[in-house]
Protein backbone atom coordinates (compact mmCIF):
# COMPACT_ATOMS: atom_id res chain seq x y z
CA UNK A 1 0.00 0.00 0.00
CA UNK A 2 2.89 2.37 0.63
CA UNK A 3 4.38 1.65 -3.20
CA UNK A 4 0.87 3.09 -4.25
CA UNK A 5 0.90 6.08 -1.99
CA UNK A 6 4.34 7.22 -3.27
CA UNK A 7 3.74 6.31 -6.38
CA UNK A 8 0.71 8.74 -6.68
CA UNK A 9 2.34 11.88 -4.91
CA UNK A 10 4.81 12.13 -7.37
CA UNK A 11 2.51 11.59 -10.33
CA UNK A 12 3.50 15.18 -11.70
CA UNK A 13 6.74 15.02 -11.51
CA UNK A 14 6.68 10.79 -13.07
CA UNK A 15 4.70 12.95 -16.26
CA UNK A 16 6.22 16.11 -16.56
CA UNK A 17 9.61 13.64 -16.88
CA UNK A 18 8.35 11.31 -19.24
CA UNK A 19 6.63 14.29 -20.79
CA UNK A 20 10.43 16.28 -21.71
CA UNK A 21 11.94 12.36 -22.21
CA UNK A 22 9.31 12.08 -24.96
CA UNK A 23 10.57 14.94 -26.67
CA UNK A 24 14.09 14.81 -26.22
CA UNK A 25 13.76 10.99 -27.96
CA UNK A 26 11.75 13.20 -30.72
CA UNK A 27 14.78 16.10 -30.73
CA UNK A 28 17.39 13.49 -31.26
CA UNK A 29 15.72 11.46 -34.00
CA UNK A 30 15.31 14.68 -35.83
CA UNK A 31 18.43 16.07 -35.20
CA UNK A 32 20.16 12.83 -36.79
CA UNK A 33 17.90 12.75 -39.55
CA UNK A 34 18.87 16.25 -40.17
CA UNK A 35 22.16 15.46 -39.78
CA UNK A 36 21.97 12.38 -42.50
CA UNK A 37 20.37 14.88 -44.92
CA UNK A 38 16.82 12.84 -44.63
CA UNK A 39 15.78 16.30 -43.64
CA UNK A 40 17.14 19.57 -45.35
CA UNK A 41 18.45 21.95 -43.04
CA UNK A 42 20.26 24.55 -43.43
CA UNK A 43 21.93 26.79 -40.95
CA UNK A 44 20.29 28.35 -37.58
CA UNK A 45 16.38 28.67 -38.92
CA UNK A 46 16.77 24.82 -40.10
CA UNK A 47 18.00 24.14 -36.26
CA UNK A 48 14.88 26.29 -34.91
CA UNK A 49 12.73 24.15 -37.56
CA UNK A 50 14.18 21.10 -36.16
CA UNK A 51 13.14 21.69 -32.09
CA UNK A 52 9.61 22.87 -33.64
CA UNK A 53 9.34 19.38 -35.78
CA UNK A 54 10.27 17.44 -32.75
CA UNK A 55 7.62 19.33 -30.30
CA UNK A 56 4.88 18.75 -33.09
CA UNK A 57 5.91 14.96 -33.22
CA UNK A 58 6.62 14.70 -29.69
CA UNK A 59 3.05 16.24 -28.55
CA UNK A 60 0.41 13.35 -30.01
CA UNK A 61 2.71 10.69 -28.82
CA UNK A 62 2.71 12.29 -25.34
CA UNK A 63 -0.58 11.93 -25.80
CA UNK A 64 -1.25 8.60 -26.52
CA UNK A 65 1.56 6.93 -24.67
CA UNK A 66 1.17 9.07 -21.45
CA UNK A 67 -2.87 8.71 -20.94
CA UNK A 68 -2.25 6.82 -18.18
CA UNK A 69 0.47 8.93 -16.06
CA UNK A 70 -1.81 11.96 -17.12
CA UNK A 71 -4.73 10.20 -15.51
CA UNK A 72 -2.22 9.86 -12.32
CA UNK A 73 -1.27 13.41 -12.50
CA UNK A 74 -5.33 14.40 -13.21
CA UNK A 75 -6.40 12.53 -9.68
CA UNK A 76 -3.67 13.97 -7.65
CA UNK A 77 -3.65 17.43 -8.48
CA UNK A 78 -7.75 17.47 -8.14
CA UNK A 79 -7.05 15.96 -5.17
CA UNK A 80 -5.37 18.65 -3.72
CA UNK A 81 -7.53 21.69 -5.09
CA UNK A 82 -10.22 19.63 -3.05
CA UNK A 83 -8.22 19.48 0.06
CA UNK A 84 -7.50 23.15 -0.21
CA UNK A 85 -10.92 23.73 -1.21
CA UNK A 86 -12.26 22.27 1.93
CA UNK A 87 -9.92 23.96 4.32
CA UNK A 88 -10.65 27.34 2.73
CA UNK A 89 -14.45 26.56 3.13
CA UNK A 90 -13.90 25.61 7.32
CA UNK A 91 -11.86 28.15 7.45
CA UNK A 92 -14.58 31.06 6.33
CA UNK A 93 -17.00 28.99 8.19
CA UNK A 94 -14.99 29.53 11.54
CA UNK A 95 -14.24 33.32 10.86
CA UNK A 96 -17.89 33.48 9.59
CA UNK A 97 -19.14 32.09 13.61
CA UNK A 98 -16.63 34.44 15.24
CA UNK A 99 -18.05 37.56 13.34
CA UNK A 100 -21.33 35.84 14.12
CA UNK A 101 -20.56 35.95 17.79
CA UNK A 102 -19.05 38.95 17.91
CA UNK A 103 -22.42 40.65 16.56
CA UNK A 104 -24.72 38.77 18.93
CA UNK A 105 -22.53 39.91 21.75
CA UNK A 106 -22.97 43.53 20.79
CA UNK A 107 -26.45 43.39 19.95
CA UNK A 108 -27.09 41.68 23.81
CA UNK A 109 -24.95 44.37 25.34
CA UNK A 110 -26.94 47.31 23.50
CA UNK A 111 -30.75 45.74 24.42
CA UNK A 112 -29.52 45.25 27.96
CA UNK A 113 -28.39 49.07 27.83
CA UNK A 114 -30.84 51.22 29.65
CA UNK A 115 -28.89 54.46 28.70
CA UNK A 116 -29.76 54.06 24.88
CA UNK A 117 -31.34 57.37 22.72
CA UNK A 118 -34.73 56.23 23.46
CA UNK A 119 -34.25 56.90 27.39
CA UNK A 120 -32.98 59.85 27.07
CA UNK A 121 -36.08 61.29 25.25
CA UNK A 122 -38.48 63.24 27.04
CA UNK A 123 -41.83 61.89 27.67
CA UNK A 124 -45.10 63.54 27.09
Amino acid sequence: MSSNVSKKSHATLRYTSMRVSVFLGCLLVVLILGHFQVIPVSGEAGVIFLFLLAAVVSAPLSYVLLSQQRDEMSVEISGRVDGIRTRTASRIASQNAEEDAVDDALRAAATKSPAGPAASAPQN
